[in-house]
C-alpha cells in the first residue's frame, strides 16, 4: 500500500476498508481521509479550530453534554441498560450494535455504541479500536483530523469489511468462531478518560471535548460480564490508541476472570512518548481512575504514575498475573506512531524506533510472560488487515505467533526484526 493511502486509513479509523489495492475503498476512505487528515492536520489547527471544530464542538458537544451526558451521569450506563434504555441495531453477518445511552457519550456529544458478534466456541475477543488522541488546544481543535470523534466510520464497516481478524471465512483466523466484542473509540483519551474539557475557553478557538473513554469501555465490558460468565479463553487487543486501552482493561478482565486463559496483545501501541506527555494529557482526561488500583505498581496513591514508562506498566501487569500472557506487536519504523511522537515534541523515526526496541526489551526483562513481535517496515496496525496472515519477521509469521500466545506454554519466544533497514525502505 502506498504511504498516502495508508495514512488515510490511519486517521479515519477505516483500516478495515483498506487493502494493498488503492482502488478498493468501499467506505470512501482514501479520498475522505486524505482530504480530512492531511488538510486538517496540516492546515486545520487554525481554520479547523475556528470553523468545523468550534462549531461542531460547541453545538454538538455542549448540547449533547447538557441534554444527554449530564442527565445520564447520575444514573450510569449500566442502570440505563437495566431500565430498558439500551437500543440495538442489526448489521450484516450477525453483528449487533448496542446503543447503551446513560452517561456514555462521544467527544462532541453524539451517541456511543459498541458492536458484538456472538461466536460458537465460547471464547471471547475484545477489540479496543484506535484513532488518534487529543490533549490540548492544538490537537483538540483539529479533532476530525487527529482523532475520530464519533462511531460513524466504524458503524459503516461493521459486517461489511471482512479482513484481518474479522474474516470468519478464513480458516487460518484464530478467532473465526470466537465472540467478537468491538469497543469503538471516539473520545481522544486512549479509552482511559472520564472528563469533559473545554479547550481555549473564551476564545474564537474554544472547543469542548468529552473524554469519556473509560465510561464507554466499562459499558462494553459489562456486556461480556453479563453474557459470558465462564469463557475458557479471552483475547484482549487493540490497534494504536486501542492498544493502550487493551492494557488497562486487559488487567480488569484478568482480575474478573481468574480461571480463564487471558491474552493481552497491543497492536502498534509502543508507548514511546515525550517526558511531559502524561503530565499534559492525564489531568485533562481524568485518566487515573481507570487504572487498576488494586495492582500496587499501578496505584497512583502509591507510585508516581507520571514517572513510569510503558515497559514499567507491562512489568507490573505481567507480574501481577504471571499465569496470563501480555504482548506487543509493532513495525520497526511505524509511521503513525512516529507522527504522534513528533507532535508531542519527539525527534524522528530513527529516534522512535530505538526507544521502541528499548521499551520492548525492558518489558521482556521485567516480566517473564511478556513477549514482543517486531516486523519490518513502517505500516501501522495489523489486526484489521489481511497482512495479519502473511507478515513475518525472522521467518516467523505473526499468525503462528498469535496462535502460540493463545496456546500458552513456556516456549513462547519474542521476535525482533533483524536487518530492518531504515525508515521508508
Amino acid at each position: 500500500m502506498k504511504k498516502s493511502a495508508l495514512t488515510a486509513c490511519l486517521f479515519l479509523l477505516a483500516l478495515g476498508a483498506c487493502s494493498d489495492d488503492e482502488s478498493s475503498d468501499p467506505a470512501g476512505t482514501n479520498n475522505g481521509a486524505n482530504n480530512g487528515a492531511n488538510n486538517g492536520a496540516n492546515n486545520g489547527a487554525n481554520n479547523g479550530a475556528n470553523n468545523g471544530a468550534n462549531n461542531g464542538a460547541n453545538n454538538g458537544a455542549n448540547n449533547g453534554a447538557n441534554n444527554g451526558g449530564n442527565n445520564g451521569v447520575n444514573n450510569g450506563a449500566n442502570n440505563g441498560a437495566n431500565n430498558g434504555e439500551i437500543r440495538t441495531v442489526e448489521h450484516p453477518d450477525g453483528w449487533i450494535e448496542y446503543i447503551p445511552g446513560g452517561d456514555t457519550i462521544c467527544s462532541r456529544g453524539t451517541e456511543y455504541a459498541y458492536f458484538v458478534n456472538e461466536g460458537s466456541s465460547g471464547n471471547v475477543i475484545v477489540d479496543f479500536w484506535g484513532g488518534g488522541a487529543c490533549w490540548n488546544e492544538l490537537t483538540c481543535s483539529v479533532a476530525d483530523a487527529i482523532f475520530n470523534p464519533d462511531v460513524e466510520q466504524l458503524r459503516s464497516l461493521v459486517g461489511r469489511a471482512k479482513v484481518g481478524i474479522y474474516n470468519r471465512d478464513n480458516p487460518d483466523n484464530p478467532f473465526k468462531d470466537w465472540t467478537h466484542v468491538v469497543v469503538p473509540y471516539c473520545t481522544g483519551d486512549v479509552h482511559w478518560g472520564d472528563a469533559t474539557q473545554t479547550y481555549a475557553e473564551g476564545t474564537d478557538a474554544e472547543v469542548t471535548i468529552h473524554h469519556r473513554g473509560a465510561t464507554n469501555a466499562k459499558t462494553a465490558l459489562q456486556y461480556v460480564y453479563d453474557n459470558h460468565g465462564e469463557p475458557e479463553n479471552i483475547f484482549v487487543t487493540g490497534c494504536s490508541a486501542g492498544g493502550y486501552g487493551s492494557i488497562v482493561w486487559g488487567a480488569h478482565l484478568m482480575e474478573r476472570y481468574p480461571e480463564a486463559k487471558v491474552v493481552q496483545m497491543s497492536d502498534s501501541a509502543a508507548g514511546v512518548i515525550t517526558q511531559t506527555f502524561f503530565q499534559e494529557s492525564f489531568p485533562k482526561w481524568n485518566a487515573l481512575p481507570a487504572l487498576p488500583d488494586w495492582i500496587p505498581g499501578w496505584n497512583p496513591n502509591e507510585v508516581d504514575i507520571f514517572a513510569l514508562q510503558l515497559a514499567d506498566l507491562y512489568t507490573v501487569f505481567g507480574n501481577q498475573y504471571p499465569n496470563q500472557v501480555v504482548a506487543q506487536y509493532n513495525t520497526a519504523f511505524d509511521e503513525n506512531q512516529t507522527f504522534y511522537y513528533t507532535v508531542m515534541g519527539g525527534e524522528d523515526a530513527n529516534a522512535w524506533s530505538g526507544e521502541m526496541y528499548a521499551q520492548m526489551e525492558k518489558a521482556e526483562a521485567g516480566a517473564d510472560n511478556f513477549h514482543a513481535f517486531i516486523a519490518p517496515g513502517e505500516v501501522h496496525c495489523i489486526i484489521v488487515s489481511d497482512d495479519f496472515y502473511t507478515v513475518e519477521s525472522n521467518g516467523v509469521t505473526l499468525v503462528d505467533w498469535v496462535n502460540d500466545l493463545i496456546a500458552g506454554g513456556d516456549d513462547i519466544q519474542s521476535v525482533y526484526c533483524e536487518d530492518c533497514g531504515a525508515p521508508g525502505e
